[in-house]
């Protein structure tokens, strides 16, 4: 549903061939197929994830479909074990029933667990009013979906909708707001650009009321960029950041920083030299730089994985060939080892899309090559970002094909021999406030520290520990003992002042 290069969607593999890991450290594993209850396009069970995964704090993975489910096939909410048990927790109604679909329908990004134990999320289309998309909460417990909020109401599709239309994914805060953007929509309405307006960034409470902070293309030839297509990321700064698909000084997109007041700094301008078309959100590494893709562009113009200093000069680590993938639409990760993983739609050994992984200094690894026909049954096209669970394995989705021949995408696992970790859910967070320590087995847990401090804690599941950040706490690691050793964040904890 994102603005997506066209030819992509116009590409098909002239050859069949089984895909094999191209390391043999590498082993995946289809966990699950789609839209094998009932028939393409009455899938009950959903088809097209084109969203990555979550690990939620019961140990589960959740994700989302694009289409299908129990009631007019607008997508779902599933939730899938590791081993592959998946059920369909809600289902959303389709676009074309309005104005009955007041809880939305095409969700097209993941979902994120708060700090309240909640899962938050948007669908891309409906709402009240026969909006243009909403946010949502949903409960893991006992799986009540309650709309926070619906853009654009009244069908203002060709008016002026200063809300926005068509959100992406959300990020909490350390103020513990939700923060995002829409593809569309907001105050500047330019013909030459973006007639329904050109994007926005929002800032959203628990309880649903949402503040616009900046609307895009408020610029001369929209220098400051225009169709955000992904969320945001808050760094070490406080500040947020995030790039926009078309813009910029090149017109071909840009990556920004936003204070939390609402003011845009415009850091790069892509050139298509150095990538063009950036889709995905950045990631922050532990030397502060910012890491991400390009969906285009580069040596090759088939995308690029880059490098920006906070102060936003580029450099351009990897451009792909073909050969190892091309347009790369999913963010990157950081894994446990330090290296960077991520995902390309389209090429690679069998056409069907690349798992790659990449150092900070740029030397990139694939990992697996899917395949682009039917009959796949390890499925092909991937869109959403990857997740390392606390098993030390990585899980995603592909948007295509799978097991059976009507199969719509599945969900996956890879790993690469990476060991179990801790993580934390938020990320940051200030002295005396909770946190949850997710894992895979924290049973008879003996201790919690936050870079050496230690807390007090309650072991509530054998994947779930609540704590609170104790007195003197700096930012650092989270690591936790149990009987089967110590295990370790995946990531710098903040402690917020």
């Amino acid at each position: 549903m994102t603005l997506r290069i066209t030819t992509a969607l116009l590409i098909w593999c002239a050859a069949m061939a089984l895909p094999l890991p191209a390391s043999a450290q590498a082993t995946f594993t289809t966990l699950y197929s789609f839209c094998t209850q009932g028939a393409f396009p009455d899938c009950t069970d959903g088809l097209s994830p084109e969203a990555g995964l979550i690990q939620a704090a019961n140990g589960a993975f959740y994700g989302t479909t694009n289409a299908g489910g129990e009631t007019e096939y607008g997508g779902t909410v599933f939730k899938i074990t590791p081993g592959g048990s998946l059920t369909t927790v809600s289902s959303f109604c389709a676009y074309g029933t309005y104005p009955s679909c007041t809880d939305g329908g095409s969700p097209t990004v993941g979902l994120i667990q708060a700090s309240d134990g909640g899962l938050y999320g948007t669908t891309y289309v409906g709402g009240r009013d026969k909006g243009f998309g909403t946010i949502f909460k949903f409960s893991p417990t006992n799986g009540a979906l309650t709309t926070l909020y619906s853009f654009c109401p009244h069908n203002k599709l060709h008016g002026i909708c200063t809300d926005g239309l068509y959100p992406n994914g959300l990020i909490e805060a350390a103020n513990g707001a939700f923060y995002g953007t829409t593809e569309e929509g907001g105050a500047n309405v330019k013909e030459d650009y973006c007639r329904p307006g050109c994007g926005t960034i929002f800032k959203i409470t628990a309880s649903g009321a949402l503040t616009t902070l900046y609307s895009f293309c408020s610029q001369t030839n929209c220098t400051d960029g225009y169709f955000p297509t992904s969320g945001l990321i808050q760094g070490t700064d406080g500040n947020f950041y995030g790039t926009t698909l078309f813009g910029g000084a090149y017109g071909f997109g840009t990556v920004f920083k936003l204070s939390p007041g609402g003011t845009l700094t415009t850091l790069h301008s892509f050139d298509n030299i150095d990538g063009a078309y950036p889709e995905a959100s950045l990631i922050q590494g532990t030397d502060d730089n910012f890491y991400g893709t390009a969906s285009a562009g580069g040596a090759n113009f088939l995308g690029t994985v880059f490098k920006m200093t906070p102060g936003g000069a580029v450099t351009t680590l990897h451009s792909f060939d073909g050969t190892d993938g091309e347009w790369p639409y999913a963010p990157l990760i950081r894994a446990t080892d330090g290296n960077f993983y991520g995902l390309t739609n389209f090429a690679g050994s069998h056409s069907g899309g690349t798992v790659f992984t990449i150092t900070p200094g740029g030397t990139l690894t694939t990992l697996y090559d899917f395949c682009s026909q039917p009959g796949c049954t390890d499925g092909g096209r991937p869109e959403g970002a990857l997740i390392q669970g606390t098993d030390g394995a990585f899980y995603g989705t592909t948007s295509s094909y799978g097991a059976t021949e009507d199969s719509t995408g599945t969900v996956f696992r890879l790993s690469v021999g990476l060991g179990p970790f801790v993580e934390t859910v938020p990320a940051s967070q200030k002295v005396g406030r909770m946190v949850r320590i997710l894992g895979t087995d924290l049973t008879g847990a003996g201790s919690v520290t936050f870079n050496g401090t230690a807390a007090t804690f309650t072991v509530t599941s054998k994947s779930e520990i609540i704590t609170t950040v104790p007195p003197g706490a700096t930012s650092g690691f989270v690591e936790v003992t149990t009987p089967g050793g110590t295990l370790k964040g995946n990531g710098v904890f903040t402690v917020t002042p």
